[in-house]
């Protein structure tokens, strides 16, 4: 049965984190620039293949930044599984309560993030380069298009590789943060 916790009511039910396994869906890179402590990090698109992974006897609770992305873990394993809970609002409605997150990547954005950013900003500056200046650059387009396929196909994202060896993509000792001490640890 699914059963929808505020941010509040998991962080006073002290019990719960002893009893329920805390399943974070987000993608590893979400999941590293915070967390709630002691979530493990079973990305969505895993969660089929990593069915082993969660317990039958504890009482699963599902997070996600929002909580778009645990209700539809939710869907999954509630075919499989009895005790079904989220947090309502996801991450983000824990660190709006001044809830600490642990974090192990400087960047306060997620590689997927970065990469859809980046992706539009080429396609933007490919076009306005074949309208101001010459056709050729249609070549840039189609190589950014090219690259984006490929990405999907094959679940490699060769711009996500060159992104995460940046500066403030690059993993670093986790820290426990709480509101207002993010602008300094962002």
């Amino acid at each position: 049965m699914r059963t929808y916790m505020s941010a509040s009511e998991v962080n006073r039910k002290e019990g719960l984190a002893r009893e329920a396994q805390w399943i974070d869906v987000r993608s590893a890179s979400e999941y590293a620039a915070g967390h709630l402590p002691g979530a493990v990090n079973i990305p969505l698109d895993e969660l089929e293949t990593r069915l082993g992974d969660i317990s039958n006897e504890r009482p699963v609770l599902l997070i996600c930044q929002s909580g778009k992305r645990a209700a539809m873990a939710a869907d999954l394993l509630e075919q499989c599984r009895d005790k079904v809970r989220l947090l309502e609002g996801g991450t983000k409605a824990w660190a709006s309560r001044g809830l600490p997150l642990v974090r192990s990547v400087k960047s306060g954005w997620s590689l997927e993030r970065q990469t859809r950013l980046i992706s539009g900003l080429l396609a933007v500056a490919a076009v306005a380069l074949v309208l101001l200046v010459h056709p050729v650059f249609l070549g840039l387009v189609a190589f950014l298009g090219f690259g984006l396929m490929f990405a999907g196909v094959t679940d490699i994202c060769v711009m996500g590789m060159l992104l995460a060896k940046l500066p403030w993509n690059r993993s670093v000792r986790s820290t426990l943060v709480k509101r207002g001490e993010e602008a300094a640890a962002g």
